[in-house]
Protein backbone atom coordinates (compact mmCIF):
# COMPACT_ATOMS: atom_id res chain seq x y z
CA UNK A 1 0.00 0.00 0.00
CA UNK A 2 2.91 2.23 0.45
CA UNK A 3 3.80 2.71 -3.25
CA UNK A 4 0.22 3.56 -4.05
CA UNK A 5 0.21 7.18 -3.55
CA UNK A 6 3.59 6.82 -5.78
CA UNK A 7 1.71 5.47 -8.54
CA UNK A 8 -1.04 7.62 -7.91
CA UNK A 9 1.36 10.45 -7.92
CA UNK A 10 3.26 9.42 -11.75
CA UNK A 11 -0.16 8.72 -12.94
CA UNK A 12 -1.49 12.07 -12.58
CA UNK A 13 1.97 13.67 -13.61
CA UNK A 14 1.16 11.36 -17.09
CA UNK A 15 -2.30 13.00 -17.45
CA UNK A 16 -1.64 16.14 -16.79
CA UNK A 17 1.02 15.86 -19.91
CA UNK A 18 -1.69 14.39 -21.65
CA UNK A 19 -3.90 17.65 -20.56
CA UNK A 20 -1.17 19.85 -21.88
CA UNK A 21 -0.62 18.20 -25.01
CA UNK A 22 -4.53 18.98 -25.90
CA UNK A 23 -4.47 22.07 -24.96
CA UNK A 24 -1.50 23.29 -27.15
CA UNK A 25 -2.64 21.21 -29.75
CA UNK A 26 -5.81 23.00 -29.71
CA UNK A 27 -4.36 26.37 -29.79
CA UNK A 28 -2.23 25.69 -32.41
CA UNK A 29 -4.15 24.28 -34.61
CA UNK A 30 -6.67 27.42 -34.64
CA UNK A 31 -3.87 29.68 -34.70
CA UNK A 32 -1.68 28.51 -36.91
CA UNK A 33 -1.29 29.88 -40.51
CA UNK A 34 -3.61 28.60 -43.48
CA UNK A 35 -1.41 29.95 -46.37
CA UNK A 36 1.62 28.96 -44.82
CA UNK A 37 0.19 25.50 -44.04
CA UNK A 38 -0.96 25.50 -47.62
CA UNK A 39 2.56 25.94 -49.50
CA UNK A 40 4.19 23.50 -47.44
CA UNK A 41 1.49 21.23 -48.59
CA UNK A 42 1.82 22.08 -52.07
CA UNK A 43 5.75 21.87 -51.46
CA UNK A 44 4.90 18.11 -50.06
CA UNK A 45 5.11 17.90 -47.06
CA UNK A 46 3.14 14.96 -45.55
CA UNK A 47 2.28 16.86 -42.17
CA UNK A 48 1.03 20.12 -43.81
CA UNK A 49 -1.36 17.73 -45.11
CA UNK A 50 -2.33 16.33 -42.18
CA UNK A 51 -2.99 19.27 -40.64
CA UNK A 52 -5.41 20.81 -43.52
CA UNK A 53 -7.39 17.68 -43.57
CA UNK A 54 -7.82 18.18 -40.22
CA UNK A 55 -9.02 21.62 -40.00
CA UNK A 56 -11.25 20.62 -42.86
CA UNK A 57 -13.75 19.05 -40.28
CA UNK A 58 -12.35 21.74 -37.35
CA UNK A 59 -15.98 20.62 -35.31
CA UNK A 60 -14.78 17.18 -34.94
CA UNK A 61 -10.80 18.53 -34.24
CA UNK A 62 -12.35 20.74 -31.42
CA UNK A 63 -14.75 17.91 -30.13
CA UNK A 64 -11.74 15.23 -30.31
CA UNK A 65 -9.56 17.75 -28.24
CA UNK A 66 -11.93 19.07 -25.88
CA UNK A 67 -13.18 15.41 -24.91
CA UNK A 68 -9.90 14.26 -24.60
CA UNK A 69 -8.58 17.19 -22.61
CA UNK A 70 -11.77 17.08 -19.99
CA UNK A 71 -10.88 13.29 -19.87
CA UNK A 72 -7.85 13.41 -18.59
CA UNK A 73 -8.38 16.72 -16.05
CA UNK A 74 -11.23 15.01 -14.50
CA UNK A 75 -9.39 11.70 -14.40
CA UNK A 76 -6.22 13.49 -13.42
CA UNK A 77 -8.75 14.79 -10.31
CA UNK A 78 -10.50 11.88 -9.05
CA UNK A 79 -7.11 10.24 -8.49
CA UNK A 80 -5.60 12.83 -6.22
CA UNK A 81 -9.02 13.53 -4.75
CA UNK A 82 -8.81 9.69 -3.79
CA UNK A 83 -5.19 9.51 -2.56
CA UNK A 84 -5.68 12.82 -0.63
CA UNK A 85 -9.07 11.35 1.61
CA UNK A 86 -7.09 8.09 2.08
CA UNK A 87 -3.97 10.67 3.24
CA UNK A 88 -5.60 13.49 5.05
CA UNK A 89 -9.40 12.34 5.51
CA UNK A 90 -11.95 14.79 4.30
CA UNK A 91 -9.99 17.63 4.55
CA UNK A 92 -8.17 15.73 1.05
CA UNK A 93 -11.18 16.87 -1.34
CA UNK A 94 -10.30 20.69 -0.25
CA UNK A 95 -6.62 20.07 -0.96
CA UNK A 96 -7.35 18.06 -4.01
CA UNK A 97 -8.86 20.84 -5.66
CA UNK A 98 -6.58 23.32 -4.40
CA UNK A 99 -3.78 21.40 -5.65
CA UNK A 100 -5.44 19.88 -9.22
CA UNK A 101 -6.69 23.50 -10.17
CA UNK A 102 -3.31 24.95 -9.73
CA UNK A 103 -1.55 22.07 -11.76
CA UNK A 104 -3.81 22.32 -14.51
CA UNK A 105 -4.10 25.95 -14.69
CA UNK A 106 -0.74 26.01 -15.15
CA UNK A 107 0.54 23.29 -16.78
CA UNK A 108 -2.51 21.84 -18.71
CA UNK A 109 -3.58 25.13 -20.17
CA UNK A 110 -1.16 28.26 -19.17
CA UNK A 111 2.52 26.53 -20.29
CA UNK A 112 1.52 24.40 -23.57
CA UNK A 113 -1.05 27.29 -24.72
CA UNK A 114 1.48 30.23 -24.43
CA UNK A 115 4.18 28.15 -26.05
CA UNK A 116 1.37 27.10 -28.78
CA UNK A 117 0.75 31.05 -29.27
CA UNK A 118 4.28 32.06 -30.19
CA UNK A 119 5.22 28.93 -32.18
CA UNK A 120 1.36 27.73 -33.69
CA UNK A 121 2.82 26.46 -37.12
CA UNK A 122 5.64 24.22 -35.72
CA UNK A 123 3.27 22.71 -33.20
CA UNK A 124 0.78 21.84 -35.39
CA UNK A 125 3.04 19.87 -37.58
CA UNK A 126 4.02 17.89 -34.63
CA UNK A 127 0.67 17.02 -33.26
CA UNK A 128 -1.00 16.44 -36.20
CA UNK A 129 0.00 12.90 -36.93
CA UNK A 130 -0.89 12.13 -33.27
CA UNK A 131 -4.43 13.90 -33.03
CA UNK A 132 -5.34 12.35 -36.61
CA UNK A 133 -6.31 8.72 -35.01
CA UNK A 134 -7.35 10.30 -31.97
CA UNK A 135 -10.21 12.00 -33.90
CA UNK A 136 -10.82 8.90 -36.05
CA UNK A 137 -11.53 6.94 -32.82
CA UNK A 138 -13.54 9.30 -30.82
CA UNK A 139 -15.65 10.34 -34.29
CA UNK A 140 -19.28 8.69 -32.90
CA UNK A 141 -18.24 10.38 -29.33
CA UNK A 142 -18.38 14.03 -30.73
CA UNK A 143 -20.79 13.26 -33.83
CA UNK A 144 -23.33 12.73 -30.73
CA UNK A 145 -22.48 15.66 -29.11
CA UNK A 146 -22.42 17.91 -31.97
CA UNK A 147 -26.31 15.92 -32.20
CA UNK A 148 -26.82 16.81 -28.74
CA UNK A 149 -25.77 20.29 -28.92
CA UNK A 150 -27.79 21.13 -32.32
CA UNK A 151 -30.37 19.64 -30.69
CA UNK A 152 -30.17 22.00 -27.41
CA UNK A 153 -29.89 25.41 -29.24
CA UNK A 154 -32.61 23.86 -31.52
CA UNK A 155 -34.91 24.17 -28.52
CA UNK A 156 -34.20 27.92 -28.26
CA UNK A 157 -34.54 28.99 -31.99
CA UNK A 158 -30.83 28.80 -32.59
CA UNK A 159 -29.80 26.95 -35.67
CA UNK A 160 -25.99 25.87 -36.53
CA UNK A 161 -25.87 25.50 -40.49
CA UNK A 162 -22.81 25.74 -43.07
CA UNK A 163 -23.39 29.09 -43.76
CA UNK A 164 -22.32 30.39 -40.17
CA UNK A 165 -18.73 28.35 -40.57
CA UNK A 166 -18.16 29.91 -43.76
CA UNK A 167 -15.72 33.29 -43.22
CA UNK A 168 -16.34 36.44 -45.06
CA UNK A 169 -13.00 35.76 -47.18
CA UNK A 170 -12.64 39.47 -48.47
CA UNK A 171 -12.65 40.39 -45.32
CA UNK A 172 -10.62 37.91 -43.81
CA UNK A 173 -7.77 39.03 -46.60
CA UNK A 174 -8.34 42.48 -45.70
CA UNK A 175 -7.89 42.19 -41.83
CA UNK A 176 -4.76 39.60 -42.84
CA UNK A 177 -3.54 42.24 -44.59
CA UNK A 178 -3.30 44.96 -41.79
CA UNK A 179 -2.88 42.76 -39.41
CA UNK A 180 0.83 41.32 -40.99
CA UNK A 181 1.30 45.40 -41.66
CA UNK A 182 0.86 46.98 -38.49
CA UNK A 183 3.98 49.10 -37.56
CA UNK A 184 5.81 48.61 -40.58
CA UNK A 185 6.28 51.56 -42.52
CA UNK A 186 8.22 49.54 -45.38
CA UNK A 187 5.55 47.67 -46.28
CA UNK A 188 2.85 50.84 -46.91
CA UNK A 189 3.17 50.70 -50.69
CA UNK A 190 2.55 46.89 -50.83
CA UNK A 191 -0.69 46.76 -48.09
CA UNK A 192 -2.01 50.07 -50.93
CA UNK A 193 -1.34 47.69 -53.58
CA UNK A 194 -3.15 44.79 -51.91
CA UNK A 195 -5.96 46.70 -50.80
CA UNK A 196 -6.42 48.44 -54.25
CA UNK A 197 -6.89 44.61 -55.65
CA UNK A 198 -9.44 43.68 -53.28
CA UNK A 199 -11.34 47.50 -53.81
CA UNK A 200 -10.79 46.57 -57.91
CA UNK A 201 -14.70 45.30 -58.30
CA UNK A 202 -15.94 48.35 -56.70
CA UNK A 203 -14.14 51.03 -58.67
CA UNK A 204 -16.34 52.53 -62.17
CA UNK A 205 -14.26 52.94 -65.08
CA UNK A 206 -15.78 56.33 -64.91
CA UNK A 207 -13.97 57.11 -61.85
CA UNK A 208 -9.97 56.11 -63.22
CA UNK A 209 -10.91 57.56 -67.03
CA UNK A 210 -9.12 59.96 -68.79
CA UNK A 211 -11.76 63.05 -69.10
CA UNK A 212 -12.74 63.74 -72.68
CA UNK A 213 -12.05 67.65 -71.94
CA UNK A 214 -8.14 66.23 -71.82
CA UNK A 215 -7.97 63.45 -74.45
CA UNK A 216 -6.30 64.16 -77.38
CA UNK A 217 -8.20 63.13 -80.48
CA UNK A 218 -8.02 63.99 -83.97
CA UNK A 219 -10.36 65.21 -86.63
CA UNK A 220 -10.86 62.51 -89.20
CA UNK A 221 -11.69 65.01 -92.15
CA UNK A 222 -8.07 66.71 -91.80
CA UNK A 223 -5.72 66.52 -94.01
CA UNK A 224 -3.14 63.79 -94.43
CA UNK A 225 -0.35 65.86 -93.95
CA UNK A 226 -2.19 67.49 -90.61
CA UNK A 227 -3.40 64.19 -89.10
CA UNK A 228 0.61 62.81 -89.32
CA UNK A 229 2.06 65.59 -87.95
CA UNK A 230 -0.60 65.77 -84.72
CA UNK A 231 0.20 61.79 -84.75
CA UNK A 232 4.12 62.62 -83.97
CA UNK A 233 3.53 65.11 -81.69
CA UNK A 234 1.45 63.55 -79.20
CA UNK A 235 3.10 61.19 -76.73
CA UNK A 236 0.50 58.74 -76.96
CA UNK A 237 0.29 55.14 -79.43
CA UNK A 238 -3.45 55.38 -79.89
CA UNK A 239 -5.52 58.47 -80.94
CA UNK A 240 -9.29 58.07 -81.41
CA UNK A 241 -10.26 59.78 -84.73
CA UNK A 242 -13.66 61.78 -84.96
CA UNK A 243 -15.77 63.35 -87.61
CA UNK A 244 -18.29 66.30 -87.85
CA UNK A 245 -18.40 66.01 -83.80
CA UNK A 246 -15.71 65.28 -81.42
CA UNK A 247 -19.12 63.21 -79.70
CA UNK A 248 -18.60 61.19 -83.09
CA UNK A 249 -15.67 58.85 -82.80
CA UNK A 250 -15.24 56.34 -86.03
CA UNK A 251 -12.24 54.86 -84.96
CA UNK A 252 -9.13 54.31 -83.48
CA UNK A 253 -5.84 55.45 -84.80
CA UNK A 254 -2.67 53.22 -83.51
CA UNK A 255 0.78 55.16 -84.21
CA UNK A 256 1.94 51.55 -85.40
CA UNK A 257 0.10 51.08 -88.18
CA UNK A 258 0.20 54.81 -89.54
CA UNK A 259 4.09 54.27 -89.74
CA UNK A 260 3.35 50.78 -91.39
CA UNK A 261 0.81 52.96 -94.16
CA UNK A 262 3.34 55.72 -94.59
CA UNK A 263 6.61 53.54 -95.02
CA UNK A 264 4.47 51.35 -97.92
CA UNK A 265 3.71 54.67 -99.78
CA UNK A 266 7.50 55.33 -99.01
CA UNK A 267 6.69 58.54 -97.30
CA UNK A 268 4.17 59.79 -99.59
CA UNK A 269 1.25 60.71 -97.49
CA UNK A 270 -0.91 62.20 -100.14
CA UNK A 271 -4.51 59.94 -100.38
CA UNK A 272 -4.01 58.33 -97.38
CA UNK A 273 -7.41 57.45 -95.44
CA UNK A 274 -6.98 57.01 -91.80
CA UNK A 275 -10.01 55.60 -90.97
CA UNK A 276 -9.68 53.03 -93.22
CA UNK A 277 -5.75 51.71 -91.28
CA UNK A 278 -7.84 52.98 -87.93
CA UNK A 279 -9.30 49.90 -85.92
CA UNK A 280 -13.09 50.26 -84.52
CA UNK A 281 -13.75 52.11 -81.70
CA UNK A 282 -15.22 50.28 -78.68
CA UNK A 283 -17.29 51.64 -76.47
CA UNK A 284 -18.07 50.68 -72.86
CA UNK A 285 -20.24 51.77 -70.37
CA UNK A 286 -19.19 54.22 -67.43
CA UNK A 287 -20.19 52.08 -64.72
CA UNK A 288 -18.41 49.27 -65.77
CA UNK A 289 -16.21 47.67 -62.79
CA UNK A 290 -12.78 48.39 -63.26
CA UNK A 291 -12.55 44.36 -62.29
CA UNK A 292 -14.66 43.46 -65.60
CA UNK A 293 -12.57 45.61 -67.53
CA UNK A 294 -9.24 44.31 -66.87
CA UNK A 295 -10.56 41.16 -67.60
CA UNK A 296 -12.39 42.39 -70.74
CA UNK A 297 -8.94 43.56 -71.96
CA UNK A 298 -7.15 40.34 -71.91
CA UNK A 299 -9.82 38.66 -73.34
CA UNK A 300 -9.93 40.97 -76.22
CA UNK A 301 -6.27 41.63 -76.09
CA UNK A 302 -7.06 45.61 -76.49
CA UNK A 303 -5.64 48.05 -74.35
CA UNK A 304 -7.98 50.82 -75.19
CA UNK A 305 -11.49 51.68 -74.65
CA UNK A 306 -13.99 54.65 -75.00
CA UNK A 307 -16.35 55.27 -72.08
CA UNK A 308 -20.11 56.71 -72.37
CA UNK A 309 -22.61 57.46 -70.58
CA UNK A 310 -26.45 56.23 -70.07
CA UNK A 311 -27.35 58.04 -72.74
CA UNK A 312 -24.41 56.97 -75.03
CA UNK A 313 -22.30 60.52 -75.00
CA UNK A 314 -18.74 60.42 -74.72
CA UNK A 315 -17.51 60.40 -71.16
CA UNK A 316 -13.71 59.76 -71.97
CA UNK A 317 -11.16 57.23 -72.50
CA UNK A 318 -9.94 54.33 -70.33
CA UNK A 319 -6.90 52.07 -71.09
CA UNK A 320 -4.94 48.92 -69.56
CA UNK A 321 -2.96 51.10 -67.78
CA UNK A 322 -5.29 53.32 -66.22
CA UNK A 323 -6.59 49.69 -64.65
CA UNK A 324 -3.11 48.67 -63.79
CA UNK A 325 -2.25 52.27 -61.82
CA UNK A 326 -5.28 51.67 -59.76
CA UNK A 327 -3.69 48.76 -58.11
CA UNK A 328 0.41 50.09 -58.56
CA UNK A 329 -0.14 53.73 -58.39
CA UNK A 330 0.84 55.84 -61.07
CA UNK A 331 2.93 54.57 -63.61
CA UNK A 332 5.12 57.41 -65.71
CA UNK A 333 7.01 56.69 -68.78
CA UNK A 334 9.48 59.41 -70.97
CA UNK A 335 6.05 60.26 -73.04
CA UNK A 336 4.09 61.08 -69.76
CA UNK A 337 3.11 64.48 -70.19
CA UNK A 338 4.49 66.44 -66.71
CA UNK A 339 0.92 67.65 -65.21
CA UNK A 340 1.15 68.98 -61.25
CA UNK A 341 -1.58 67.60 -59.32
CA UNK A 342 -0.87 67.26 -55.70
CA UNK A 343 1.44 69.43 -53.71
CA UNK A 344 2.49 69.39 -49.77
CA UNK A 345 2.53 72.60 -48.48
CA UNK A 346 5.03 73.37 -45.51
CA UNK A 347 1.72 73.95 -43.38
CA UNK A 348 0.80 70.22 -43.61
CA UNK A 349 -1.84 71.23 -45.98
CA UNK A 350 -2.04 69.90 -49.36
CA UNK A 351 -3.10 71.73 -52.77
CA UNK A 352 -4.34 69.56 -55.01
CA UNK A 353 -6.05 70.22 -58.69
CA UNK A 354 -9.19 69.63 -58.81
CA UNK A 355 -9.39 66.91 -61.06
CA UNK A 356 -7.17 64.85 -58.87
CA UNK A 357 -9.29 61.91 -58.09
CA UNK A 358 -10.27 61.02 -54.20
CA UNK A 359 -9.04 57.56 -54.40
CA UNK A 360 -5.49 59.07 -55.06
CA UNK A 361 -5.35 61.37 -52.18
CA UNK A 362 -6.68 58.75 -49.85
CA UNK A 363 -3.42 56.36 -50.79
CA UNK A 364 -0.71 58.98 -51.16
CA UNK A 365 -1.78 60.14 -47.78
CA UNK A 366 -4.09 57.50 -46.13
CA UNK A 367 -6.85 59.66 -45.81
CA UNK A 368 -10.49 58.28 -45.74
CA UNK A 369 -12.58 60.84 -47.52
CA UNK A 370 -15.41 59.08 -49.06
CA UNK A 371 -15.65 58.76 -53.22
CA UNK A 372 -19.11 57.15 -53.42
CA UNK A 373 -20.58 60.44 -54.85
CA UNK A 374 -17.67 62.20 -56.63
CA UNK A 375 -14.58 60.72 -58.13
CA UNK A 376 -12.53 63.72 -58.16
CA UNK A 377 -12.24 66.10 -54.93
CA UNK A 378 -13.72 69.11 -57.13
CA UNK A 379 -16.72 66.62 -57.26
CA UNK A 380 -16.67 66.06 -53.65
CA UNK A 381 -16.55 69.58 -52.38
CA UNK A 382 -19.29 70.63 -55.30
CA UNK A 383 -21.55 67.68 -54.16
CA UNK A 384 -21.10 68.13 -50.67
CA UNK A 385 -21.76 72.24 -50.84
CA UNK A 386 -24.47 71.71 -53.41
CA UNK A 387 -23.10 74.77 -55.57
CA UNK A 388 -20.26 75.45 -57.91
CA UNK A 389 -17.95 77.81 -54.79
CA UNK A 390 -16.52 80.60 -55.82
CA UNK A 391 -12.60 81.04 -54.83
CA UNK A 392 -11.87 82.00 -51.70
CA UNK A 393 -14.67 80.14 -49.97
CA UNK A 394 -13.74 77.92 -47.10
CA UNK A 395 -15.88 74.65 -46.14
CA UNK A 396 -15.26 71.97 -43.89
CA UNK A 397 -16.47 68.31 -44.64
CA UNK A 398 -15.81 65.28 -42.96
CA UNK A 399 -13.00 66.48 -40.77
CA UNK A 400 -11.17 68.56 -43.14
CA UNK A 401 -10.90 71.77 -44.20
CA UNK A 402 -11.12 73.16 -48.26
CA UNK A 403 -10.42 76.16 -49.50
CA UNK A 404 -11.26 77.18 -53.13
CA UNK A 405 -7.84 78.74 -54.34
CA UNK A 406 -8.80 79.16 -58.34
CA UNK A 407 -12.28 78.42 -60.18
CA UNK A 408 -11.82 78.80 -63.71
CA UNK A 409 -15.51 79.38 -65.25
CA UNK A 410 -17.90 76.13 -63.52
CA UNK A 411 -14.39 74.53 -62.95
CA UNK A 412 -12.36 74.32 -59.53
CA UNK A 413 -9.13 74.16 -61.16
CA UNK A 414 -7.45 74.15 -57.49
CA UNK A 415 -8.13 73.75 -53.80
CA UNK A 416 -6.33 73.45 -50.18
CA UNK A 417 -7.01 70.70 -48.36
CA UNK A 418 -6.19 70.78 -44.24
CA UNK A 419 -6.80 67.25 -42.89
CA UNK A 420 -7.76 67.49 -39.10
CA UNK A 421 -4.80 67.80 -36.42
CA UNK A 422 -3.72 64.65 -34.65
CA UNK A 423 -4.66 64.32 -31.54
CA UNK A 424 -1.96 64.48 -28.74
CA UNK A 425 -1.68 61.74 -25.77
CA UNK A 426 -3.17 64.45 -23.79
CA UNK A 427 -6.45 64.65 -25.38
CA UNK A 428 -6.96 61.69 -26.21
CA UNK A 429 -6.93 60.50 -22.84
Amino acid sequence: MESFPWIALAAIVVLLIVSGFFSGSETAMTAASRARLLRLEQQGLRRAGIVNALRQEQDRLIGAILLGNNLVNILASAIATSVLIGLLGEAGVVYATIAMTLLVLIFGEVLPKSYAIFHPDRMALAVAPILRPIVFILAPITHTVQVIVRFTLGLFGVRIGAEFNLPNLEEELRGTIDLHSLDAEEVVPERAMLHSVLDLQEVEVGEIMTHRKDVVAIDASGGPDSIVDQVLESPYTRLPLWRDAPDNIVGVLHVKALLREVRARRGDVSGLDVVKIATEPWFIPDSTAALDQLHAFRERREHFALVVDEYGSLMGIVTLEDVLEEIVGEIADEHDVAVAGVRLATDGSVVARGAVTIRDLNRQFDWTLPDEEAATIAGLVMYEARSIPEAGQVFHFHGFRFEILRRIRNQITSIRITPPAPLDAEAEE
